[in-house]
C-alpha cells in the first residue's frame, strides 16, 4: 500500500519543476536530497533515499522495493535502468533466514551506471568510487534458489573502486570484484576475487592478465570519461 502511494505521488510530481519536486520528495517521504542533486523523469521510491552533492538520476529509470538507495558525491544513474529489491521491513518478508540481509544499493563518489542495466537488490550491492558499469544490459543478481534447501537465498555483491565493467555482464550473489579491476564484456562473475589491477573475463570469469597501475583511468579525479 505504501509503495503504491509513493508510486502515485512520484508520478504526479512530474508536473512540478525540479526545485519544487525535490522539496516535496524530502518533505513527504523523508528523503535526503542535496540541492545540487537531480532526478529526471524517473520513478525512484526506495524506503530511504540519500543523494549527496552533484548526484544525478536520468530519465525512465525505476527504483522500487529497496530499503536504501545511497548515492555519494557526483555519482550517476543513467536512463532506462531497473533497480528492484525485497524490503526487510515489508508486510511479507522474504529471506527470513538471512538475518543480516540488507536490501540496498550504495554508489561511491563519481561512480556511474550507464543505461539499461538490471540490478536486483534483494541483498546489498556496493559499488566503489570512480567505478563504471558501462555499456548496457548488465545484470547484478543478489538472490537465487537454494536447491538443496528448496528456498530462496540472498547474498551481497561488492564491486571495488576504479573498476570498469564491460557491457552485457552478469554478476551473481556472494561475488566481488577488487579495486582497479576490469570485467570484460559478456563475462559471468560468480565468486569473490581479490587481485587488484587485473583483467577478469570469461564464463565464469577468471583472472586473464595483470594491468599496469599507471593507466590514467585508475587515477582520474572525475568520474566522467570523455
Amino acid at each position: 500500500m505504501i509503495a503504491t502511494y509513493k508510486f502515485i505521488i512520484s508520478t504526479l510530481l512530474f508536473l512540478f519543476p525540479w526545485a519544487v519536486r525535490r522539496w516535496l520528495l524530502c518533505r513527504l517521504f523523508g528523503y535526503h536530497i542535496d540541492r545540487s542533486a537531480r532526478i529526471g523523469l524517473s520513478i525512484i521510491i526506495p524506503r530511504e533515499l540519500i543523494m549527496r552533492k552533484g548526484a544525478s538520476i536520468g530519465h525512465c529509470s525505476m527504483c522500487k522495493g529497496v530499503d536504501l538507495l545511497k548515492m555519494n558525491d557526483k555519482s550517476r544513474i543513467g536512463n532506462f535502468n531497473w533497480i528492484s529489491g525485497s524490503s526487510a521491513f515489508g508486510e511479507r518478508v522474504f529471506f527470513e533466514h538471512d538475518i543480516n540481509r540488507k536490501s540496498e544499493l550504495v554508489l561511491g563518489s563519481h561512480s556511474a551506471l550507464t543505461s539499461r542495466h538490471l540490478l536486483d537488490c534483494s541483498g546489498s550491492i556496493s559499488i566503489g568510487d570512480f567505478t563504471i558499469l558501462a555499456g548496457f544490459r548488465s545484470q547484478i543478481l543478489t538472490h537465487s534458489i537454494d536447491l538443496r534447501k528448496s528456498r530462496q537465498s540472498s547474498g551481497p555483491v561488492r564491486i571495488g573502486s576504479y573498476c570498469f565493467i564491460g557491457t552485457g555482464c552478469i554478476i551473481l550473489k556472494d561475488s566481488s570484484l577488487p579495486d582497479y579491476s576490469v570485467l570484460g564484456a559478456g563475462s559471468l562473475l560468480n565468486k569473490k576475487h581479490t587481485d587488484n589491477h587485473t583483467l577478469y573475463g570469461g564464463v565464469p570469469a577468471c583472472a586473464l592478465k595483470k594491468l599496469p597501475d599507471d593507466y590514467v583511468y585508475f587515477s582520474r579525479e572525475e568520474g566522467y570519461v570523455s
